[in-house]
C-alpha cells in the first residue's frame, strides 16, 4: 500500500538542510563503521564523537546495542530481523541528517546486501563505509563482553565469525586496521580522511557560512 493510499503527506519543514548546515558551521553525513563484535566500532565512533564535540562540530553515535535497548527492542538476530534493525537505523540516520548532524552509526551489520540497502537510502556523497578490520582470532581473544565464549558455547545463535558469516567490505570509503593502530591514531586518521573528501573542515570558525 502506497502512502498515498494510507492518507500519508510528507511535511515539509521551512528550514532546509543546507540551512541547519550554515547554521553548525560544517557538513551532515552518515559515518557507517562495520566490522566484527570487538573489533572497536563503538570504541572509535565514541571516541571520535568526543573530538568532535571538543571540535564544535554536532554530531551523535548511534550504537547496535543501544539502539536495541528501545527502538529495536523487538527485533533479534536472524537475518530477517538484522535486515530490518538497519532499515530502521538506516531511516533514523537520513532524518539526523537532514538535521545537519554527522552520525556516526557502529553496528555489526554482517550482509554486504544489507549494507547497501542502507546506502541506497543516501546521496553517494552522505554515506561513508568504514570498515573496522581486525582478525576473527583477536576480536576473540578480546572479547569485551563475553559473547565469543558464549557462542563458543552455543548460548548465542546466528553469532557473527562464529555461527554467522561477515561478509568482508569490498570497496569501502575507508578501513581502520585495530590491529594496527590505536584508538587515538584511528579517529585522527578519520578526521583527516573526512577533511580530504571535504566532508569536514577543521578548524572550524565561528559564523561560517559553507559554500560547497
Amino acid at each position: 500500500m502506497s502512502n498515498e493510499d494510507r492518507n500519508i503527506t510528507w511535511q515539509a519543514s521551512s528550514l532546509s538542510r543546507q540551512d541547519r548546515e550554515n547554521n553548525n558551521g560544517h557538513h551532515s553525513r552518515t559515518l557507517w563503521f562495520t566490522g566484527l563484535s570487538g573489533s572497536g566500532k563503538s570504541s572509535i565512533a565514541f571516541a571520535l564523537e568526543r573530538y568532535l564535540h571538543e571540535q564544535g562540530v554536532r554530531s551523535y553515535v548511534l550504537d547496535g546495542d543501544n539502539v536495541r535497548h528501545g527502538l529495536n527492542k523487538d527485533l533479534g538476530f536472524t537475518a530477517a530481523d538484522r535486515q530490518e534493525n538497519l532499515r530502521r537505523i538506516g531511516e533514523v540516520c537520513k532524518l539526523m541528517v537532514d538535521a545537519g548532524l554527522l552520525v556516526l552509526s557502529a553496528f555489526i551489520s554482517p550482509h554486504d546486501s544489507d549494507r547497501a540497502m542502507v546506502r541506497s537510502m543516501f546521496e553517494p556523497e552522505d554515506f561513508i563505509e568504514i570498515y573496522v578490520r581486525c582478525s576473527i582470532e583477536e576480536c576473540e581473544r578480546r572479547d569485551p563482553k563475553g559473547l565469543y565464549k558464549k557462542a563458543r558455547r552455543g548460548e548465542i545463535p546466528h553469532f557473527t565469525g562464529i555461527s554467522a558469516p561477515y561478509d568482508v567490505p569490498q570497496s569501502p570509503s575507508f578501513i581502520i586496521d585495530t590491529e594496527q593502530c590505536t584508538i587515538e591514531e584511528a579517529v585522527q586518521d578519520i578526521i583527516q580522511h573526512l577533511q580530504q573528501i571535504g566532508a569536514l573542515y577543521l578548524p572550524l570558525k565561528s559564523g561560517s557560512v559553507l559554500t560547497s
